[in-house]
């Protein structure tokens, strides 16, 4: 019996997951990008659905994700390099080695919002109605994307024996590893004498954070009184979600000089300028 590399006991789920999908001419892909850029696709696909019922051209969002995308690649992997920067510093070879993670969910957003801005503008579309449409899209990009930490065996969180709970292979898990998961490391009759750490499935409360979200603005759609509401609900709602979960993360990203998680800060931030968006919407904004 091959041992598995992921298992979760308390729901008898066991899973053997290679990073690596498979390889063309002897370059290896993997299963992160193939996750990553399905959830693009499928998440391009919701945001042209939604635009024809608003009566927006659905090539708008098309042409936007095809500039968008290296930008919101370029945002997320320079968040991640400047907030793990003391590893980056001696190891600068390693800055643009994307093939098995590094990207920072918070850095490709913050990109993407300010190509959003720019964007709209040369194409003479009001900006917070493109929002509205592309956080639907965006929402369910980044619930499916979660799943290639799954086959990363990263982000994960401190050690739980909840029902939920995921255990890794030790010398599979990508490191850091806390303290209290080493503490607990376990080894499962079933598997032989084989070490496992067992923790939080932090990819799996944010995919299906993200979910719930999504299902709540789809139904919110009908009732909004303003345009740009769904994306400043889309900040509010996502900001709660990633301010609680990323406390549960033992690989966060911090501030520098301190220990403070640089994404709970700009989670409070964005629910902060959600508030202040939502307002500012319902004033200006209203749909009649």
């Amino acid at each position: 019996m091959e041992i598995p590399n992921i298992y979760f006991p308390n729901l008898g789920l066991s899973f053997h997951l290679n990073s690596e999908a498979f390889s063309i001419f002897g370059v290896p892909v993997y299963w992160y990008g193939i996750i990553l850029t399905s959830g693009i696709i499928l998440g391009t696909f919701l945001a042209c659905y939604i635009a024809k019922k608003e009566k927006l051209d659905p090539n708008i969002f098309m042409d936007f994700v095809l500039y968008d995308i290296v930008f919101a690649l370029l945002g997320a992997r320079l968040y991640y390099v400047i907030f793990n920067w003391s590893y980056y510093a001696e190891h600068p070879g390693q800055i643009l080695n994307i093939r098995q993670g590094g990207l920072a969910i918070y850095g490709g957003v913050i990109t993407s919002i300010i190509v959003a801005v720019v964007y709209t503008r040369i194409k003479k579309v009001q900006f917070l109605h493109f929002a509205d449409i592309a956080t639907y899209g965006l929402i369910l990009g980044q619930a499916i994307g979660r799943y290639g930490n799954f086959f990363n065996k990263e982000a994960f969180g401190g050690y739980t024996d909840n029902l939920l709970a995921m255990a890794i292979l030790k010398s599979d898990a990508k490191p850091p590893i806390s303290a209290d998961v080493l503490a607990h490391v376990k080894t499962f009759n079933e598997f032989g004498n084989a070490q496992y750490i067992q923790v939080h499935p932090t990819f799996f409360y944010e995919s299906c954070w993200n979910i719930i979200l999504l299902m709540f603005l789809l139904i919110y759609r009908k009732h909004r009184k303003a345009k740009g509401e769904i994306f400043c609900l889309y900040l509010i709602g996502y900001g709660i979600g990633r301010f609680w979960i990323e406390g549960l993360r033992t690989d966060q990203l911090l501030l520098w000089q301190s220990h403070i998680p640089v994404s709970q800060v700009v989670a409070i931030i964005s629910i902060i300028l959600g508030i202040i968006g939502m307002v500012y919407c319902r004033k200006i904004n209203r749909i009649e």
